[in-house]
């Protein structure tokens, strides 16, 4: 079990004894991690007897539909004036999977004025200090795995039903890319082991999540890959840039481009890969690394994010072709590191 801070432990610990309204919120664009962690916390509270609402900022991805506890989210975007009203009214909020508020973009706003009292359970880098109590741990998988320390923190695992363990082992499962990357600690998988022992069946999961992709979104990969893929072998970087028509001749839907920018990383000797996609208002950009490059610095230098070593998202409000001549240029900037990170990732360390 990770070691929270013993106050802040013993503070929430008090702070949950007695029946409250208690809202579950995560971050703009919900993945898997960020819904499987607030569908399973939002279960645990309730059968400790709190009063709970699960908002999510936005739609979440069709592949988590499935999903146990999926029908009771509050969605802002299509129910802003119900969620403004619960915000308003909760005494408690929890804030999961993001290190800022400004994160869940449609109801920061709301969320800053709250006279709730805030609880942060999160794995990303730098976390703000916009937050009463805080359970962060970067050095874990995922949010969905902390969630599974706090339950087991608060002596709670007896209540940990099936439902509960579906939801975080899918969190796991996706933020590691399938236990492929941010997963090399004896912990994550005690407790996988856990979970399954209460009921998880990981192979019907897994095909739930993966093995059910639109033939819109199967023919958009193959436009990625074919037609928007740029491959730079000169600073060990690969990237995929998409736009709003791009998008639409495909019938995108969110989470459509999930899991697209890590093909670019796939390939051999490249070290540092980028998926541009245009929305509305700006280029929204994931970055994806290999070996001690830090995606999070790059992106909090250069696009206003942030995230994990290896894996973090940014946001350009240049056009797309301004951005992308951009990014090439900085490149140079960062030559030596990438070609020296992608010789460690070709080799087994020592």
């Amino acid at each position: 079990m990770h070691k929270f801070n013993p106050d802040t432990l013993e503070a929430v610990t008090r702070l949950l004894k007695l029946p409250s309204e208690v809202v579950v919120t995560s971050h703009y664009n919900p993945d898997g991690d960020a819904l499987g962690s607030s569908l399973a916390l939002s279960m645990y509270l309730k059968e400790k007897g709190h009063k709970v609402s699960l908002i999510l900022p936005n739609d979440f991805p069709d592949f988590l539909q499935w999903m146990p506890g999926v029908e009771d989210v509050v969605i802002y975007f299509h129910k802003s004036k119900t969620a403004d009203e619960l915000i308003a009214n909760a005494a408690i909020i929890f804030c999961l999977d993001y290190n800022s508020i400004p994160r869940v973009n449609l109801f920061a706003d709301r969320l800053f004025e709250a006279k709730a009292i805030k609880i942060l359970i999160d794995h990303h880098l730098q976390p703000e200090n916009h937050f009463d109590y805080s359970f962060s741990v970067i050095t874990t998988s995922s949010t969905s795995e902390l969630v599974f320390d706090f339950i087991e923190a608060m002596d709670d695992l007896s209540l940990l039903n099936r439902d509960m363990s579906v939801c975080l082992y899918v969190g796991i499962m996706t933020d590691t890319g399938s236990f492929s990357f941010a997963c090399n600690y004896p912990h994550t998988y005690e407790v996988v082991s856990k979970l399954v022992q209460k009921g998880v069946d990981t192979e019907q999961v897994h095909r739930l999540v993966y093995d059910t992709y639109s033939e819109g979104r199967m023919r958009l990969l193959g436009f990625c890959l074919s037609e928007r893929m740029i491959v730079l072998h000169e600073t060990a970087t690969a990237y995929i840039w998409l736009s709003k028509s791009d998008m639409e001749r495909f019938g995108f839907k969110p989470g459509d481009t999930e899991g697209v920018v890590n093909y670019a990383l796939s390939i051999k000797d490249i070290s540092f890969a980028a998926l541009f996609t245009e929305k509305s208002d700006r280029i929204r950009i994931s970055f994806r690394s290999k070996g001690d490059f830090s995606v999070n610095n790059f992106a909090r230098e250069h696009y206003q994010g942030g995230g994990h070593r290896n894996a973090a998202g940014g946001d350009s409000f240049e056009p797309m072709e301004k951005t992308l001549s951009g990014f090439v240029d900085l490149l140079s900037l960062y030559k030596e590191d990438l070609l020296k990170a992608a010789r460690q990732s070709s080799t087994l360390n020592p």
